[in-house]
C-alpha cells in the first residue's frame, strides 16, 4: 500500500495541538444556571433526583447568585417555589411572590454582573399545575391564559428581571408579552422564547424541584417529540412576535432541532439541559459507570455544536470553572 503522505492524526497528537485546531469551545459566558427558591425556607434543601442542585431559602440565593458571577456563567435562571398555590396562578403575579421577591433579591445583590432571567409561566403557581387557567371541562384556556402572562410579564420587569422567558407554550404568548413590557415602559427587557418545548419524559426531576402538583401531561400544548417541522413554525411565529432569543428544551434528545432552528433564524438560539439529562449523567457517574465531568463537558459541547449560543445548564457553575482549566 502507498505511504499515507495525508495523516489528520497528526492534529491530534496532543493536548497542545487539539486545543489549538478545537472547532467548538463552549465559552462560560454562554451558560445559563437555572436556581431555585422556595418560599418559607431558612437554608438551602438539597433535591433527591437533581443531586448537587438546591431549593434555596432567599439568603442562600444571593449567595449562589454571588458565587455564579465570580465562576463567570452568563446567565441565572430563576423559578419561584411557593407556599400555597391556587386555581390561578395568582403567586406569580404578586409582585410580593416568591419569584418576584427573588428577583429583586438577585438583582440587588449582583446588578448587571450577570443576566437575571426569570421563567413566565403559571405551573409552578397553580394548584393543578398547568401552564395556564383552566376551562370548565378541565382544558386549558390559551387566551385566558395569554392576559396572566401578561400580567406576570411586567410584574417581573418591574422587580428588575433582565430577560424574561414565557415557557407555557401558548399560542401567542411572545406577541402578548412584547406588547405589555412595552406598554409598561419596559422595552429594554428582553424575551427568551421556549419556542420549541417539548412534552417530554425528561422533566421528572425538575418537577420534584418546583413540587408540581401537576395531574396528568402538557400534550395538548407542548410539543409533540416526534415533529421537527412544526416546531421550526412554533419557532418562527415567536421571532415574527418579538422573539429576542428563542431555545429548544430538552436538549440532547433534539439536537437536530437545535440545528435546524440555527440554521433558520437570525437571533441568538438557547438549548435547556434539563433536569432528566443532567439526573441520568449523575446517576450514572455516583455508579462508576461514567468519568462524570469528561461525560458534562462533552454532552456541553455537543449541544453548542449543534449550534446552541446559550445553554441552560445545571452544571453551568462547575462547567465554567473546568472549560477555564481547559482553555
Amino acid at each position: 500500500m502507498p505511504y499515507p503522505e495525508i495523516r489528520p492524526r497528526r492534529l491530534r497528537r496532543n493536548a497542545a495541538v487539539r486545543r489549538l485546531v478545537s472547532e467548538t469551545r463552549v465559552d462560560p459566558a454562554e451558560l445559563v444556571v437555572p436556581m431555585f427558591v422556595k418560599e418559607g425556607l431558612t437554608g438551602p434543601r438539597a433535591i433527591a433526583s437533581l443531586p448537587g442542585v438546591l431549593q434555596h431559602s432567599r439568603d442562600s440565593l444571593r449567595k449562589a447568585a454571588v458565587e455564579a458571577v465570580q465562576a463567570g456563567v452568563g446567565g441565572i435562571m430563576l423559578f419561584g417555589v411557593p407556599e400555597r398555590r391556587d386555581p390561578t396562578g395568582s403567586g406569580g403575579i404578586d409582585p410580593n411572590g416568591i419569584l418576584n421577591v427573588a428577583i429583586r433579591d438577585v438583582v440587588a445583590e449582583v446588578g448587571d454582573a450577570t443576566v437575571v432571567m426569570s421563567d413566565l409561566c403559571l405551573d409552578e403557581f397553580t394548584s393543578h399545575g398547568h401552564c395556564g387557567l383552566l376551562t370548565p371541562d378541565g382544558g386549558v384556556d390559551n387566551d385566558a391564559t395569554l392576559t396572566a402572562y401578561a400580567e406576570m410579564a411586567v410584574t417581573q420587569a418591574d422587580a428588575g428581571v433582565g430577560v424574561v422567558g414565557p415557557s407555557g407554550m401558548m399560542d401567542g404568548q411572545v406577541g402578548v408579552v412584547r406588547r405589555a413590557l412595552d406598554a409598561a415602559g419596559h422595552a429594554d427587557v428582553a424575551v427568551l422564547a421556549y419556542a420549541a418545548k417539548y412534552a417530554s419524559a425528561f422533566y421528572g426531576p425538575f418537577r420534584d424541584a418546583v413540587e408540581s402538583a401537576l395531574d396528568g401531561d402538557r400534550r395538548t400544548y407542548q410539543q409533540d417529540p416526534a415533529n421537527l417541522r412544526e416546531s421550526l413554525r412554533e419557532v418562527a411565529l415567536d421571532v415574527a412576535e418579538g422573539a429576542d432569543l428563542v431555545m429548544v428544551k430538552p436538549a440532547l434528545p433534539y439536537l437536530d432541532v437545535v440545528a435546524a432552528v440555527r440554521a433558520a433564524v437570525d437571533v441568538p438560539v438557547a438549548a435547556y439541559q434539563v433536569s432528566g439529562e443532567y439526573a441520568m449523567v449523575e446517576a450514572a457517574a455516583a455508579n462508576g459507570w461514567i468519568d462524570r465531568e469528561r461525560v458534562m463537558l462533552e454532552t456541553l459541547t455537543s449541544i453548542r455544536r449543534a449550534g446552541a449560543q446559550v445553554i441552560l445548564t445545571y452544571w453551568a457553575v462547575e462547567a465554567a470553572a473546568l472549560l477555564r482549566q481547559r482553555y
